[in-house]
Formats: structure tokens, sequence, C-alpha cells
């Protein structure tokens, strides 16, 4: 049978079930992909522009005190040097202040004047594996040196409570007394008033504590019956302030618990419920920044975010809190004198930038003297056994030497209500 070779004329049909394509098709996946890739730009811009919003607005809400910058840049000189195996640590002076002004005024006292309440001296190692926060007794006696008050005239140096210094001259005069007392070179410093306490506690929601006894104290405003609580703003603030009605109504013990308190805030800011939770991480941002005052070097959220990252990588078990070694004043039991040799070597180590080992406070009695530095010994000036003749603490001429104690302390990790 012979082919059929008729000439079948072509056909735009197609096939049964086949899918229609022609020019239209392509516009339309192109005009799709278009409107997908505008959307997604603009998305990313606005994201962009609300990030830098907000790290403007963070980074605008923290204080540069730059007077005290320029202050302490004049006295460059008389200032230490850092050791040669500290060069990467740094050592920051958190103080809070008790200002009456602004914001605090209603918790009464005279408006314009200010004393440090509480000290605490922050070492962060060169490898940033641990971390030592010491606080400064605010009744110590200790020697202060001359210091520019407020208007511009200039104090006399002399022994007096350590809390007079922030009153007298301000940051400055801080920094210098307890640059003086301890050798160390302070890097930074940051001052947190009541207001921006009670703002940053409520801001992670509050802070568990341990309560070993009920409180009732209507001027601190706490009702609190014993165990575990969790504390908010005003709470919290009475909590690391009471003092006559708590415990012995020494301020030995209100620093105990303003370092338990710490430690409780440190662990509750590194749990996962905060950092990654945008919902309580954004006020803590907020009222963290909004409520410090800080050097030129540390008042920039770059800069606080840094110095974060540094605590936040550090395991709670290596940060620790303790007292510098302190018992009452031989002259004046109202009052606090540094203990010999404990606090030079404590200092000296810090300066060379080693760990301090410390045990729970209860395994011995509080700020007792090593045998040979009795409570009533009355060492000579520059001694490293004793207090020099003005207060100030007697540094050793080769720091090396001085091996380090275990002092009464405690590490962040640390659970109050457990038994020790």
């Amino acid at each position: 049978m012979a082919e059929d070779d008729t000439a079948h004329p072509p056909t735009d049909t197609p096939p049964p079930g086949a899918p229609a394509s022609g020019p239209g098709r392509p516009r339309r996946r192109r005009r799709w992909l278009m409107i997908t890739a505008g959307v997604v730009a603009f998305l990313l811009v606005a994201i962009g522009a609300l990030l830098w919003i907000a790290y403007r607005k963070l980074d605008d809400n923290i204080q540069t005190d730059s007077a005290t910058d320029r202050l302490l840049a004049r006295l460059e000189a008389e200032r230490p040097s850092r050791t040669a195996g500290a060069k990467g640590a740094e050592n920051i002076l958190l103080i809070g202040s008790d200002d009456r002004s602004g914001s605090n005024a209603t918790y009464g006292g005279e408006q314009g004047t200010q004393r440090s309440d509480t000290t605490i001296l922050l070492h962060l190692a060169t490898d940033r594996k641990h971390a030592t926060a010491v606080s400064i007794p605010r009744d110590v006696m200790v020697s202060v040196p001359a210091c520019e008050k407020p208007d511009g005239t200039r104090s006399r140096a002399g022994l007096m409570q350590f809390n007079w210094a922030f009153e007298t001259g301000g940051p400055a005069c801080s920094i210098r007394t307890v640059e003086q007392l301890s050798g160390i070179r302070i890097d930074h410093y940051v001052i947190l008033d009541f207001h921006g306490f009670k703002s940053m506690v409520d801001a992670i929601g509050g802070v568990e504590v341990c309560v070993p006894q009920p409180i009732h104290d209507k001027d601190a405003k706490l009702d609190l019956p014993a165990g575990r609580q969790t504390l908010h703003g005003e709470q919290a603030l009475g909590y690391v302030r009471a003092r006559e009605s708590l415990g012995d109504g020494s301020d030995t013990q209100r620093m105990g618990r303003q370092q338990q308190f710490l430690a409780a805030l440190i662990r509750k800011v590194q749990s996962q419920g905060v950092l990654l939770n945008p919902a309580r991480l954004w006020p803590l941002l907020d009222a963290a920044t909004s409520s410090v005052k800080a050097d030129g070097g540390l008042s920039s959220l770059g800069a606080l975010y840094d110095l974060t990252q540094d605590l936040r990588g550090i395991p709670s078990a290596d940060v620790v809190f303790l007292t510098a070694p302190r018992r009452p004043y031989r002259y004046d039991s109202d009052r606090d004198e540094f203990v010999q040799p404990q606090t030079t070597q404590l200092f000296t180590a810090l300066r060379d930038d080693r760990p301090i080992a410390v045990r729970p406070p209860a395994s011995a009695a509080s700020s007792a003297p090593s045998p040979g530095a009795a409570a009533g010994a009355t060492p000579g000036p520059g001694s490293a056994t004793g207090p020099a003749s003005d207060g100030a603490v007697a540094l050793p001429a080769s720091p090396s030497a001085v091996a380090s104690p275990t002092f009464e302390g405690r590490t962040a990790d640390t659970d109050a209500c457990a038994p020790h």
C-alpha cells in the first residue's frame, strides 16, 4: 500500500490536556516575580530602618559623663598603670547612687546631694573566663584625695568614709579613691540610680531571691514570707537597700543581700527566657540604657553590647562576688576598716589578673582576721600587714610576692536557698 505523502498543514491547537502556552504566560510570571521581589525589598528596607531607629533610640538613651572624662584625663599622671600580666583585663566601677532628685525625690532625703549607696569593683579577666565583683563598704574609713567639687573649688585630702568621696567630687573622686587604695586602674564606670534599678528589674519580670525569715518593713515597703520570692521593682529596691530591719542591721549583711540579688539577676538575664524573647529583651535594653550614666568609652550601645557579651560568655560558676575584708573601725564601731593582709592580697590578685577563690560566708566568722593580724594590732605606716596611718591600703613592693587566700564570698550559680 503506498504511503500517504499528502502535506498536512501545521496547527496551533494543542493536544488535549497540554498546558496553554503563548506570549502572555511568561509576562505574567515575570510580573509576579517583580512584585514579590519588590515586596521583599520593601520589607528588608523597612526592617532595616526600624532596627536603625531602635538602635539610635537605645544609643541616645545613654548619658555620657564627659566632665569626669576630662577631669581624669588631666590627672592621668596620678593614676596607676596596668601590670604586665593584666593588659587585656578590664576594671569597671559600678556605682549605685542615692541621688534624691528628679524621679528619685519620692525617697525623701535632701535633694541636690548624693552619695554612693553601693560601689562594686568589677574585674573582667583578660581571657574573659572569669569575673570578680568586689563590694567596697560604704562606711569603710579610707584616705580620700583632694578632689574638684561641682562648684570648681577643691576639697582637702583626708581620712573619711568611702561614700563621702562621691558626694565630695562625684565619680572622679570615687574612682581616684579606689585607685589609690587598691592600686588598680579603673577603665570604665557606670552609675545607676534608684529609678533605673527598679526599671531594669521590672523589665525582666522580677528576680527570684531567698528570704530566710519573714520580712515586715513598712519603710522599705517589704512584707514578705520566708522562702523563695520573686521581687519586682519597688520590693527589689527595698530588699537591697534595707539595713536596720533585716538581719543584724549591719552594712555587711546588706552587701551580702546585694550580691545574692545580683547573682540571681545574672542568672535570669542569661536564661533563654530573656535573651531570646524580644518581648522581654527590648524592655530590658531600653531600661538599661535609660538608667545608666557612663564614661565616654562605655556610653554607647555597641560598647555595652560588647560588655554584655563578655559577661554572658562567662559561666556563672566563675563569676565571683565578695566584700573587701572589713571589720569595725577601732575608733568608731559604726564605721569600718579594712582587714590586713587579706585586703592587700585581694587587690594584688586582681591587679595580677588572678582568679579569686571563695568559700560560703556561713563557713567562717564574718571579716575574721587571719592569725597574726589581730583586730587590735596597729602596724606602722606602709606595712603590708595593716592599714597605713592615713587609712589607705598599704601595697606591697612586689605584688607577685603576696599569695591569695580563700575569701568569704559566693559564685553567681549559688542558690541562696540551698544549704551550704
